[in-house]
């Protein structure tokens, strides 16, 4: 069975679906013939890839940002709880951030992914596990590939998906990032975080938390340095509840990583997590960022599932 490509035409801005017939000789050259099949709706990648694993693909290709990976990979552990075996994923990075192809090592180029696909190296990838409120209250679950915050990130998802790409990604996240610290707000949150010699509960005060299995978010910002995939736990930044001055000093240091040197930053490991949000008048504006997409609010439970996913990577 041939490989299929899911490709998200509107990534990029709209270029992926302009360009990709130029891109698709390059592609079938590297891959041979290939299946493709492009969204035409929010979610419509996690029904296509479930499908894709229902009927035996040996091979997953997503084609588009970190939206379109975080779809494909939930499709793929829908089909996984369903006892499915899964198909080998690819990523030809096609999108806005490019976070998570930063954490797995790809350089941003078309031949690149070609080749890192073609050689067939492969990484067992952990995902993670959740469930959520959705903005009217529905209590809902899903997966992650890289990393889910909580606090003022959800806030920075929204302005980002209402801003214009045209001056590049890292430059839409960064002016989203100020306009969300303008209006951001201090969480009080109970957490709960379990590893194997039991688990401890505090309440802590922060306006973002970020829950991390990949390295990056916000199109380039290094919020988890010390995170690996594959690891089987999760590195769990907290970004502290200093004064909006303070804190953008402090957060404009994850282009470089050096934020973590910061008093204001705690980091801890786990494999499970639960979080609940006990100023609730604060919950419209303390919202969940899930890959790079808004999606809902507080309470939280997170789990581990240990090397989900096999993940086609460059050769190091």
């Amino acid at each position: 069975m041939k490989p299929l490509l899911i490709v998200n035409p509107q990534s990029a801005g709209g270029k992926t679906g302009a360009l990709f017939e130029k891109m698709r000789g390059p592609i079938e050259r590297h891959l041979g013939n290939v299946d493709v099949v492009f969204t035409e709706r929010s979610r419509h990648a996690v029904d296509i890839a479930r499908e894709a694993a229902n009927e035996g693909r040996e091979m997953v290709v997503s084609v588009g940002g970190d939206g379109s990976i975080h779809e494909v990979v939930c499709g793929l552990m829908e089909a996984r709880d369903a006892g499915k075996k899964l198909p080998k994923f690819g990523i030809i990075g096609a999108g806005t951030g490019g976070d998570y192809r930063r954490t797995l090592g790809f350089e941003n180029r078309l031949d690149r992914y070609c080749e890192a696909i073609a050689e067939g190296k492969t990484r067992a990838v952990d995902i993670g596990r959740f469930s959520y409120a959705t903005h009217t209250g529905e209590r809902k679950s899903s997966f992650f590939v890289n990393i889910l915050s909580v606090g003022m990130s959800g806030l920075v998802d929204q302005l980002v998906a209402e801003s214009t790409r045209t001056l590049g990604g890292t430059m839409a996240y960064f002016t989203s990032s100020v306009k969300g610290l303008a209006r951001s707000v201090v969480g009080r949150v109970k957490c709960t975080i379990w590893r194997e010699d039991g688990s401890r509960e505090e309440t802590i005060e922060t306006r973002c938390m970020a829950i991390c299995n990949g390295r990056y978010f916000g199109s380039g910002m290094q919020v988890a340095p010390m995170a690996h995939p594959d690891d089987g736990l999760f590195d769990i930044v907290d970004l502290g509840a200093a004064s909006r001055l303070r804190f953008f000093m402090v957060s404009s240091r994850m282009y470089t990583g050096t934020h973590v040197h910061s008093l204001d930053v705690k980091h801890y490991r786990c494999e499970r997590i639960q979080l609940e949000l006990l100023n609730e008048d604060v919950a419209d504006r303390f919202l969940l960022d899930v890959d790079g997409e808004p999606l809902g609010r507080l309470p939280l439970e997170i789990e581990m599932v240990p090397g989900a996913i096999e993940v086609l990577v460059p050769k190091q």
